[in-house]
């Protein structure tokens, strides 16, 4: 349906209607997404009503509407071909967090199919195209016809979004992002809800962080993200269930493209830091019941190596070569303890803007990265350290940014005399 075909509303009034609280029709809802996705709104109006949003949030049932209609302006994937039920995982985004990239083939060894169409980073957080484009020949870019033929074929595909989802998302959200508005949980749920819904997965799991590394601070604000995106997954038709995870301390020991392919590929080939590991098997149990396939135990599955051969048979059907040398970088840079003691925090935001400075990340979605830029840490906490023990590996291709990124971690991790108590890493599930 075009703009033209549809009742015509005046932008200013439904500007108005938001700033002094008051719900937004259906038709209004309809004709205001289609238009501004086909430029007749104007950016500064719908500067105005997003950050009336913001102020005034949406109304569970315009909430329903805004999100349907930003689906409304694309495609929508069907994945009813495949001989297997589909689930999918969607995160929020923190620091180290690649757990998409073990994640994604020991559930299609489960025999769940898994079309998962991610991102990449900016800012501190990482991007799961970032890190799969440290390896060697590895394409992002799918039609939708190559998609469907290795979920076909593997039963498991990590590639980029095509343009055809949700048009008017990826509009709104540039706007929102120079606009002081992202913090809107109404407009980020329709954000994440509308390209998830058009992606045509059968059952949904959310990986909603919590703490300094990650978008959420509180568990408050995490929990009523969850709660908003469930509910519009579920009026949708998509089994969805969320985890509030924690993102006050990063995940496994390193946050960087390549850094986080090699640790990934531990997890595959049955080792790994212990806290991928368990969030990967968490969430695969999650989507595992979520597909119907609630039965299989993951743990067995990755024990039997079947996921590292899913693994290499995805990378290899995006022309990339699952046995080629990572990219490493040129220069290294380690920091010691200054005391004995026990590691007592470690804080994922520093560390994630201590590897952006380094390379991994960009400002803006049309810088490079550089593939070994990162941070390793060789504590975590609990840990106990000794005076003069290496506590981070600084890693990039460029000098110069060792000074700013040391200064990121200058307090990252603080030492004391007494155990710390262990925080678990899912603190809650909803759905």
């Amino acid at each position: 349906m075009n703009t033209s075909d549809m009742a015509r509303f005046d932008t200013v009034d439904l500007i108005r209607a938001k700033r002094d609280g008051d719900a937004l029709t259906d038709p209004q809802i309809d004709w205001l997404i289609r238009a501004y996705t086909a430029g007749q709104i104007a950016d500064e109006q719908m500067s105005a009503l997003a950050m009336a949003i913001f102020f005034n949030g949406l109304e569970p049932r315009e909430l329903r509407r805004w999100t349907a209609a930003m689906i409304d302006t694309g495609e929508r994937l069907n994945f009813a071909s495949l001989g297997r039920p589909t689930a999918d995982k969607h995160s929020t985004g923190g620091v180290g967090d690649k757990i998409t990239l073990p994640l994604a083939p020991l559930v299609a060894a489960c025999g769940v199919a898994v079309p998962q169409l991610s991102g990449r980073g900016l800012g501190h957080t990482g991007g799961t195209l970032d890190k799969l484009e440290s390896i060697p020949g590895w394409q992002a870019a799918l039609t939708n016809e190559r998609m469907l033929a290795i979920l076909d074929q593997i039963g498991a595909v990590i590639c980029a979004a095509g343009t055809g989802l949700a048009p008017a998302d990826k509009k709104l959200y540039a706007l929102r992002d120079v606009t002081g508005t992202v913090e809107s949980i109404p407009l980020i749920a329709s954000s994440i809800m509308s390209k998830k819904i058009a992606e045509g997965t059968g059952a949904l799991v959310l990986d909603v962080k919590v703490g300094s590394g990650a978008f959420m601070k509180t568990t408050e604000q995490a929990a009523e993200l969850a709660r908003t995106m469930v509910g519009l997954g579920t009026d949708a038709g998509v089994r969805t269930t969320a985890l509030l995870t924690d993102m006050a301390t990063p995940l496994g020991r390193t946050a960087g493209n390549a850094l986080e392919v090699r640790e990934s590929v531990e997890v595959l080939a049955g080792g790994g830091p212990a806290d991928v590991v368990e969030l990967t098997l968490a969430l695969a149990r999650e989507m595992l019941a979520g597909a119907g396939r609630g039965d299989i135990d993951p743990a067995d599955v990755l024990a039997s190596g079947k996921a590292m051969d899913v693994w290499r048979a995805m990378i290899t059907a995006q022309s990339g070569d699952p046995d080629a040398a990572l990219p490493v970088a040129s220069h290294t840079e380690v920091v010691r303890a200054d005391r004995d003691g026990y590691a007592q925090t470690l804080d994922a935001l520093s560390v994630g803007l201590a590897a952006w400075r380094l390379g991994a990340g960009r400002a803006r979605k049309e810088d490079p990265v550089q593939a070994g830029a990162g941070v390793e840490w060789h504590v975590r906490p609990g840990d106990a350290v000794r005076r003069g023990d290496p506590v981070f590996t600084l890693h990039t291709d460029t000098p110069v940014r060792f000074e700013p990124a040391l200064a990121d971690l200058a307090d990252a991790l603080t030492i004391g005399d007494e155990l710390p108590a262990a925080t678990p890493v899912v603190l809650a599930r909803i759905g």
